[in-house]
């Protein structure tokens, strides 16, 4: 998100179907109160919202998969959606950090395997980015990526300002520590931090999910 933010041809809009997400489960996640204070409660009040988004050429919503539940799949498919992996102990490890006990719902990597399947029967256009490639490799990656998404690459996708920006959502101060200190695309110091047992049967199960998105990534 912080990386498209930098194009000037760019809206970016920080998980639109959040709020539809907290008010039709009941799940208690925190900033709750003012997420559903800031979004949509319900499917027509969202793209009603993103309709309004067209000052600039191009639309960037970031999200989470399993925001998506409940999202008729045919207005998902008139997007060109990227599926942004990354190895299933990296998340959820990171959402342990905020919950205690996340579980297959809450990292989403189920989800992002039914969004695939889903899009691509619904005629819908789905790419897979895989951010161990991102990492490895920032412009390569970002100029193939843009290469088909049919836009050009912008340099100033690489880097941005740390801090708080604009674009984030109500409940930024909850999950994006590590990403407002962030100036670019480096590996986080706690994305090796080891899983506590209990969370070991989770990763088990996560991981097929895993590799089957990974087989479909982009690559050159």
């Amino acid at each position: 998100m912080y990386s498209f933010a930098q194009r000037a041809d760019t809206r970016v809009v920080d998980e639109p179907f959040y709020g539809y997400y907290l008010a039709s489960t009941g799940v208690e996640h925190p900033g709750r109160e003012e997420t559903l204070r800031a979004l949509p409660h319900n499917v027509d009040g969202c793209f009603r919202m993103i309709d309004r988004l067209d000052d600039r050429e191009h639309l960037f919503l970031k999200g989470m998969a399993h925001h998506c539940a409940g999202i008729p799949i045919d207005r998902l498919a008139e997007m060109t959606s990227v599926l942004f992996i990354r190895h299933p102990q990296r998340i959820i490890a990171s959402f342990a950090a905020v919950i205690p006990n996340p579980t297959l719902r809450d990292i989403g990597i189920r989800m992002h395997v039914d969004l695939l399947r889903n899009l691509q029967a619904a005629g819908g256009r789905c790419l897979v980015l895989d951010s161990d490639d991102l990492l490895a490799d920032p412009p390569g990656v970002l100029s193939l990526l843009c290469e088909k998404l049919g836009i050009p690459f912008d340099p100033h996708m690489l880097s941005w300002t740390a801090g708080a920006r604009p674009e984030d959502g109500a409940w930024a101060s909850h999950w994006y520590a590590n990403v407002h200190r962030s100036t670019g695309f480096a590996k986080q110091d706690t994305s090796e931090r080891p899983l506590p047992a209990y969370l070991k049967p989770l990763l088990a199960e996560a991981l097929p999910y895993y590799e089957t998105l990974r087989a479909a990534r982009i690559t050159a």
